[in-house]
């Protein structure tokens, strides 16, 4: 790491960070204006559906694609005019399996290490290390065609690490796998981070991954970050939803105007029918008095729950549609040029 980064404890910086493709007759903006700042240390999660534009600035990061405008620093080296040291001072995993189909686990580690001009007694030891630290020494002589899909993702990241980078990129670690071995990943990303205080960049578009490991999530949509904080702060904004079930409409009627008339001004309060439903913050604790004042008024509540919010709660508060239904459609072009630049 440079002595700039260590002295100001920033790993990334970049500022105006844009990435165009032309496609046709069409130019795509994958990535627009991107500002950013990520200290050393940090386990960010880049998070938002496919084509938001979270791998473009991934490889922009990486030195696989050049930026179209604006610039970026990575361990305190510029991505454009300093590529080789950005390159020895990070480790990258992409979607794509990183091992040589017909190589061994063990030999694919121990060329890595060699190419990072280790000594032939380093290389093997580095190898040996990462396959303890990944339970992968058992599997480590077959070929990587025969490993299971979180065997070859432990891979990748392993070999990722193998010239013990201070700062990790790893695109979509999760994508494809089940949701066990997806739940070892994540074990392992977290065992990484808390031992040796690897600073850690992800993609991802599963919300209960970034929820569950990021110390802080990137919410990117359609090339712009639209919200930058902890998974609790963006979730504690919102407030808890409240579902309310009565057993008439003259009774829901009475309840929504109650809840309307004592909650603060940022709450809201919607009807359906014999539902009413209340967003608010500390919702458990606003509902406990609200039942017991709507027995008073002659609207007992039938049924009643609480739901935290949860990550794709924000998402649909920032842009109107839910992030996992952005996930399940038709993947559109940025989603072609993000692929396309791999």
């Amino acid at each position: 790491m440079s002595e700039h980064t260590t002295q100001s404890g920033t790993v990334i910086r970049t500022r105006g960070l844009t990435k165009s493709f032309t496609r046709g007759k069409r130019t795509v903006e994958a990535v627009r204006g991107l500002d950013l700042e990520i200290g050393h240390g940090e386990l960010v999660a880049f998070l938002g559906p496919n084509g938001a534009g979270k791998s473009t600035t991934l490889r922009m990061l990486t030195t696989l694609l050049a930026p179209t405008a604006g610039s970026a620093e990575v361990a305190g080296y510029d991505v454009v005019t300093q590529r080789r040291a950005v390159r020895n001072s990070i480790g990258y995993v992409g979607q794509g399996n990183g091992a040589g189909h017909t190589q061994r686990g063990r030999d694919e580690l121990v060329s890595q290490a060699r190419a990072f001009g280790m000594s032939r007694v380093d290389a093997r030891r580095r190898a040996e290390d990462l396959l303890a630290a990944f339970d992968l020494t058992e599997h480590a002589g077959r070929p990587v065609s025969t490993l299971s899909g979180g065997q070859r993702r432990r891979l990748d990241v392993a070999i990722g690490l193998v010239h013990t980078p201070s700062l990790l990129f790893l695109d979509e670690p999760s994508t494809g796998l089940d949701p066990q071995n997806r739940a070892n990943l994540q074990q392992q990303i977290e065992r990484l981070h808390a031992e040796q205080n690897t600073t850690i960049v992800l993609t991802t578009h599963y919300l209960e991954e970034a929820d569950a490991i990021a110390d802080r999530v990137i919410v990117i949509d359609h090339g712009r970050v639209i919200a930058d904080d902890t998974a609790t702060r963006l979730k504690s904004g919102l407030g808890d939803l409240v579902t309310l079930g009565f057993a008439g409409r003259e009774q829901a009627v009475i309840a929504a105007e109650r809840a309307a008339a004592g909650l603060p001004a940022d709450a809201t309060v919607e009807r359906s029918g014999q539902v009413v439903t209340i967003r608010a913050a500390r919702g458990a604790e606003t509902a406990a008095g609200l039942v017991q004042d709507l027995a008073g008024l002659g609207a007992p509540v039938q049924r009643i729950t609480v739901a935290q919010p949860t990550l794709d709660d924000v998402f649909l508060d920032l842009t109107g549609r839910s992030l996992r239904e952005s996930n399940e459609t038709t993947p559109t072009a940025t989603d072609e040029t993000e692929g396309a630049a791999a």
